[in-house]
């Protein structure tokens, strides 16, 4: 096997995946403007019947996706605001830039959502208001439910993901503790005609999930939130400001989430614009192109990163013996998002650990690994993920580099820096999860 050559062809599988899901090229691939006519997918919009548009988009790909609707609308933009956690390269004409936190939301996130919901006051009937939301919103625009402060909020989440809460648990206590999640931008933004266009970066594509569905209805209450907390026990472990607020909504003293039945659903329309699968059926192509016989597993990749390697790498020895499922030359594509559990005090992140993990499993194989996050960022590091092959283990080795120990120190990030096998590329401006090559010949 010519490990350079095929080290090459993983780069450029995953270089094309990035660019189908470029948040510019999504948007067009979705959005266009015939005179006055904006055409979404199936729907057409009279811009001349609108008093004044307004633009707020949110998420890391939101510089992006903010300058694709400049460039289509330019001057009929009559307001907007653009957060990110990153700051873009160019200036906007139209929209107005803030700079965010991300992963934890700050002063900042609070300072965004307020100019936010007051961009939304202005908002009526005759006005047409355009979401565009991506992966990191719920950290980069968030405002607490009236009552309770930022750190309140931040306690909650915290105990509910120590005592193990599900992700739809997990959410429905949240929108429930927002002015902002669950419908809660959308209830703002009524009866104004709203068009959301989303990149998502959430398993499954649930638009109640992807930044905590602020543009969508939510179908959870006051008290299926409360009992997410009776279930775990922390009536008396979250903020008692926490339990005031969830026991008044129980007895209707707060107002609930927005509902579906509650809003007229020809004033919406919510539109996926990018996702994973997405990505995925790029690298596809393209790895057929290079000659490969492919092999698309799932979108929907979760679990230990450690346990996903290890099944990977069981896949590849089947191909390698058996010819199946796919016949060799192969390239196995999968995506979603994995999870790591930190013991150690390394540094990584779930691609790189995926990486490491991988390449103990296939040592001596002719085997190429490769495992990437998309927004170019894997964990608190620099680097997206990182390469591997059947010898990337003898080659640590020959430095006094072990991938045990550096395994168990979660400390993928040094292992494959000393190798010179991370993959960097910089903030990508684009967020739908991870991709995960392995390519035999």
């Amino acid at each position: 096997m010519n490990f350079n050559r095929t080290r090459e062809h993983a780069l450029e599988i995953f270089k094309e995946a990035l660019e189908t899901v470029n948040p510019k090229r999504c948007l067009f691939e979705h959005i266009t403007l015939n005179g006055n006519i904006l055409g979404v997918d199936s729907r057409e919009y009279d811009l001349k019947k609108y008093r004044s548009i307004f633009v707020i988009a949110f998420g890391k790909a939101a510089s992006a996706m903010g300058e694709a609707i400049e460039e289509l609308l330019g001057d009929q933009i009559t307001d907007g605001i653009i957060i990110s956690n990153s700051s873009p390269n160019f200036t906007f004409s139209k929209l107005k830039f803030r700079l965010s936190s991300h992963p934890i939301p700050d002063e900042r996130s609070l300072a965004a959502a307020t100019e936010v919901l007051k961009l939304l006051e202005k908002t009526g009937e005759m006005d047409l208001v355009i979401f565009l939301i991506s992966g990191g919103g719920s950290a980069l625009l968030a405002m607490p439910a009236p009552g309770l402060s930022l750190e309140d909020k931040r306690k909650a989440t915290e105990m509910l993901l120590i005592s193990g809460v599900d992700t739809h648990g997990l959410n429905s206590v949240r929108k429930h503790i927002s002015q902002i999640k669950g419908g809660g931008l959308l209830k703002k933004a009524l009866p104004s005609q709203v068009i959301t266009l989303i990149l998502s970066d959430v398993i499954g594509d649930r638009l109640d999930v992807i930044a905590s569905g602020p543009t969508v209805p939510d179908a959870t209450t006051f008290e299926d939130a409360w009992r997410v907390i009776e279930a775990l026990r922390l009536e008396h472990r979250i903020p008692p400001q926490v339990v005031v607020h969830l026991e008044e909504g129980r007895r209707g003293k707060i107002p609930e989430t927005l509902k579906e039945e509650e809003f007229d659903s020809n004033k919406v329309q919510t539109v996926i614009i990018g996702s994973n699968f997405k990505s995925l059926v790029a690298a596809e192509k393209k790895a057929n192109h290079l000659g490969y016989n492919t092999l698309l597993l799932s979108s929907q990749m979760k679990g230990e990163a450690r346990e996903v390697a290890k099944l990977m790498a069981s896949i590849a020895f089947d191909i390698e013996r058996f010819n199946i499922p796919v016949k060799k030359p192969a390239c196995l594509i999968f995506g979603g998002e994995t999870t790591v559990t930190v013991t150690g005090n390394g540094k990584g992140g779930r691609n790189s650990e995926t990486a490491l993990a991988f390449s103990m499993e296939i040592m001596g194989h002719d085997i190429v690994g490769l495992f990437c996050g998309t927004d170019g960022i894997d964990g608190p590091t620099d680097a997206a993920g990182a390469i591997c092959n059947g010898k990337t283990r003898e080659r640590a080795r020959e430095i006094n580099l072990s991938a045990r120990e550096r395994l168990a120190q979660n400390d993928s990030y040094t292992f494959f820096e000393k190798l010179g096998d991370l993959i960097k590329t910089g903030a990508t401006g684009t967020n739908v999860m991870d991709i995960g090559l392995v390519i035999l010949e």
